[in-house]
């Protein structure tokens, strides 16, 4: 049993030494000076703000995550706003109850109805992901 834990020990440090990285440093502040950090470097990261006021121009790039994939934030939200207003969830909710119990006429209106309704669904997928940057009915 003993064999088995150091060689999970050696593995476990031979893994941790081929960290791309060196270690985080740890800086204590004052809660003044947090704060004065905080209001001085706007919407820019904290560390990314220190190593620029550190080194300047010399402060090695980063790479930069997209905080999100949205390409259009107004399309996204007249996306939302019309999710919000429709009750899409509960109407389908409804209409596969009815089909599983057998109680959904289905006549030209019906039919009618639900043709509009896949319709406005589609162009609500398509608004999406149009805001999200992707073409619809293209590869995602």
């Amino acid at each position: 049993m003993i064999n088995s834990r150091h060689k999970f020990n050696k593995i476990a440090k031979d893994e941790a030494e081929k960290s791309k990285y060196p270690p985080p440093f740890s800086l204590r502040l004052t809660y003044e000076e947090r704060a004065r950090l905080d209001a001085e470097r706007g919407d820019q990261s904290l560390g990314g703000y220190i190593r620029e006021r550190l080194f300047g121009d010399d402060a090695a790039p980063r790479k930069k995550r997209g905080n999100s994939p949205v390409q259009d934030k107004e399309a996204l939200g007249r996306v939302m706003g019309a999710l919000g207003q429709s009750r899409l969830s509960a109407n389908l909710n409804q209409l596969a109850k009815a089909v599983n119990t057998g109680s959904l006429p289905v006549t030209p209106e019906t039919e009618a109805e639900l043709i509009e309704a896949c319709r406005e669904v589609s162009e609500i997928r398509d608004a999406l992901m149009r805001a999200l940057g992707k073409m619809p009915g293209g590869a995602p």
